[in-house]
């Protein structure tokens, strides 16, 4: 039975962590493994950091630069460099391979979410493995992912995959940083990721920019859509088939038994929030244990400036949060009513608004353990 995968590999399996100059071995492991993959019939996502690092080591770069502008500027000249090295390898294969480059602003417009979906399924109609890198080139700050662990794990929510594989330069999840602390005890399965609250996230390699907090937020946006998720070894590729084949290999994070529709993903992980709703006990409760739809009156403050149909925080009364959704008023409006009950909201407004603020439809608990 076939199954879905997204593989992400982290700059720092790709590479040599001295040099900065690409692990060749490494990669060619990982493209054979992955032509197994299509062979079996699995459907499968690359993601690939990288064209930074490369294009540092291009250009001859003593570090990976710190200035928006040139590292755009090196991201152009790596990311040609890394498909062309992929593509060889590829090729060799017969395997034929896309580029896909995505911003968050692909993620946050609906119809382009959706076009982005379609033309996934379009490539695996067609055989072919997606190579998805973040567009470093023209990104902006406000619409960028971060970090590729996020964006593997959306676009395994976009692409509805069964498994999320993790490629990092450590074998999996310890309970402190391994590289620094030799008594760091190893954990291979996570099936309720408050367990890991005391976990030491891993620091960033000198050529990455992610660390071991960033793929914990993978994996709980991941098995929230329910996908398997698993951090392993990325100089060895063959894990991934050996943990296809059920051998314990690397750390698990099992998923949610009830996942989020895809809609409500889009909501909670894609759309990047413009402003903050903070509520009163009451209605916190509500909707954490219930999702209920968010009414005027249990809001206490509003902060940021938005439109009607924007995504916002919900917060409770310490400011935590413990929802994402689509609000049915403007900032200003909200500014006025918050507090008030419904029935009040056409006279203050001077027109017969929505009932609630953010309805239970487009609204999605994001609190780890809502049952709390």
């Amino acid at each position: 039975m076939s199954a879905t995968l997204v593989i992400k590999v982290g700059t720092s399996s790709l590479t040599n962590p001295e040099t900065g100059q690409l692990a060749l071995a490494t990669i060619a492991a990982l493209v054979e493994v992955i032509c197994q993959l299509r062979q079996q019939g699995h459907p499968v996502v690359l993601v690939s950091s990288g064209a930074v690092g490369v294009g540092c080591t291009r250009l001859r770069l003593g570090e990976r630069p710190r200035k928006v502008a040139l590292k755009q500027a090196v991201a152009a000249v790596g990311q040609g460099r890394l498909m062309r090295i992929y593509d060889d390898f590829f090729s060799s294969l017969q395997q034929p391979i896309a580029q896909v480059l995505l911003t968050r602003g692909d993620l946050c417009d609906r119809n382009r979410y959706i076009n982005a979906s379609n033309t996934f399924q379009e490539l695996f109609n067609l055989g072919v493995v997606p190579i998805v890198n973040e567009n470093d080139t023209i990104a902006v700050d406000e619409l960028k992912f971060g970090d590729n662990d996020t964006l593997s794990a959306l676009v395994a929510g976009l692409v509805e995959a069964d498994w999320l594989f993790l490629l990092t330069d450590v074998d999996r999840l310890y309970s402190a940083d391994p590289r620094t602390q030799p008594d760091a005890q190893p954990i291979t399965h996570v099936a309720n990721l408050e367990e890991l609250a005391q976990v030491q996230a891993g620091t960033q390699s000198r050529w990455g920019t992610g660390g071991m907090a960033t793929k914990i937020i993978a994996a709980e946006i991941a098995t929230g859509a329910g996908i398997r998720t698993v951090i392993t070894q990325g100089k060895t590729a063959s894990n991934i088939t050996r943990i296809l084949a059920g051998e314990e290999i690397g750390t698990q994070f099992s998923p949610q038994e009830q996942p989020i529709n895809a809609r409500k993903r889009w909501i909670a992980h894609a759309l990047i929030p413009s402003g903050m709703l903070c509520l009163d006990a009451g209605a916190a409760q509500a909707i954490i244990q219930s999702g209920k739809s968010l009414l005027a009156a249990g809001i206490v403050t509003t902060q940021g400036d938005f439109n009607s149909q924007a995504s916002v925080q919900i917060c409770d009364v310490e400011g935590r949060e413990i929802a994402r959704g689509l609000v049915n008023y403007s900032s200003a409006e909200l500014q006025q009513i918050q507090g008030k009950r419904s029935d009040e909201i056409p006279n203050i407004l001077g027109y017969a608004g929505a009932e609630t603020v953010i309805h239970r439809d487009n609204l999605v608990v994001t609190a780890v353990n809502p049952s709390a």
